[in-house]
C-alpha cells in the first residue's frame, strides 16, 4: 500500500508556504513632516541645521529653524541692551541660513522657516517643538564643558521622551 499508514490513510508532507514577495521599498507619508532644529549661532548648532535640513530634503519634511533668545533679566536690569543684541544674532542667523540655502538650491531644494522663541533654551525648544507640531528634534551638542556635570539642553530633551532626538556633535 505505499505511502499508506495501517489505517488506510495516505499520510502527506503539508505544503511549502509560499515563498514571500520580495520587499519592495514603501512610499508613503510615514516619515517625519516637521523636524524642529535649534540655532544658536554656534559651530554645533550649524552642523546640526545643516544635519537636519539633509533629514528634511529626505524626507520631504518642513524644516523648521528655532532661534531662543534668551531672557537675561540681570542683563536688563543693568541696562544692557539685551533686546537689541538677541534681535541682532537673531537677523544673522537668518542671513546665514538664506545665504546658505540660496548656494545649495540648484542642488536641492528643501522648505523650511525660522522662528524665534523667547526664554531658555530648553523650554524655547520644547514650546517650539510643541507649537509646530514637531515629529523630530535635532540639536547640536553643548559646548559647554560644565554641561557634563548638569546636564545640557540635549539631554533634558532626550529625557522629556516626547520627540526623536538627534544630537549633533
Amino acid at each position: 500500500m505505499g505511502g499508506s499508514d495501517s489505517l488506510g490513510s495516505v499520510t502527506e508532507e503539508p505544503a511549502p508556504h509560499p515563498s514571500p514577495a520580495p520587499h519592495q521599498f514603501e512610499r508613503g507619508t510615514d516619515g517625519p513632516k516637521v523636524i524642529v532644529v535649534g540655532v544658536d549661532g554656534s559651530d554645533s548648532s550649524l552642523r546640526a541645521a545643516a544635519y537636519a535640513a539633509g533629514l528634511a530634503r529626505r524626507q520631504r519634511a518642513l524644516l523648521a529653524v528655532v532661534y531662543v533668545q534668551p531672557v537675561l533679566a540681570a542683563g536688563a536690569a543693568l541696562g544692557a541692551p539685551v533686546a537689541d543684541a538677541t534681535e541682532a544674532i537673531a537677523e544673522s542667523l537668518i542671513a546665514e541660513i538664506r545665504d546658505a540655502a540660496e548656494r545649495v538650491k540648484d542642488i536641492f531644494d528643501v522648505r523650511w522657516e525660522f522662528h524665534t522663541f523667547r526664554g531658555d533654551p530648553y523650554n524655547g525648544l520644547v514650546a517650539a517643538a510643541d507649537e509646530l507640531t514637531a515629529d523630530a528634534v535635532v540639536v547640536g551638542a553643548s559646548e559647554q564643558a560644565g554641561h557634563r556635570i548638569v546636564g545640557s539642553v540635549a539631554v533634558r530633551l532626550v529625557k522629556a521622551g516626547r520627540w526623536p532626538v538627534t544630537v549633533v556633535p
